[in-house]
């Protein structure tokens, strides 16, 4: 039987894997390799087990945000837009949560833009025109 077919009697060595970050951490790996002699290196992290890189930059803030006066509120919606869109919608006979259903947007967006709770958004002020077939913007 010398069809060139041979077996091969070399040794496999299979290995497990190096241990990874994780497994040298661990408390069983350590104590291995303080018993088998192994170098061990222990460095604390600087802020380990503290807060003090959350408290620390915020006192610059704190200080900026007391020394700060000025009055920020949101843009909210002008009272002759809210007036418009609830008059376009009633010359359509239409109920704030159908106007909603048309533009794809929750009934609560119509009740914000309508009591001017709401922060304008153009793209919400350009469906309301395209739904309702009126010019709301243009008086600013």
């Amino acid at each position: 039987m010398s069809g060139g077919l041979s077996q091969d009697w070399e040794p496999v060595v299979i290995r497990k894997k190096a241990p990874t970050a994780a497994a040298r951490k661990d408390e069983k790996a350590v104590n291995a390799a303080r018993r088998s002699g192994a170098e061990i290196e222990t460095i604390r992290k600087s802020t380990a087990g503290s807060n003090r890189a959350a408290s620390s930059s915020t006192t610059l803030n704190t200080r900026k945000l007391d020394e700060d006066t000025e009055n920020l509120a949101h843009q909210k919606v002008p009272t002759e837009l809210k007036k418009a869109i609830m008059q376009a919608r009633q010359d359509k006979k239409l109920t704030q949560s159908q106007l909603a259903q048309l533009i794809n947007e929750k009934p609560q967006i119509i009740q914000e833009y309508e009591s001017g709770k709401a922060i304008p958004n153009q793209q919400i002020i350009s469906k309301l025109e395209r739904a309702l077939g009126a010019k709301l913007r243009g008086k600013k």
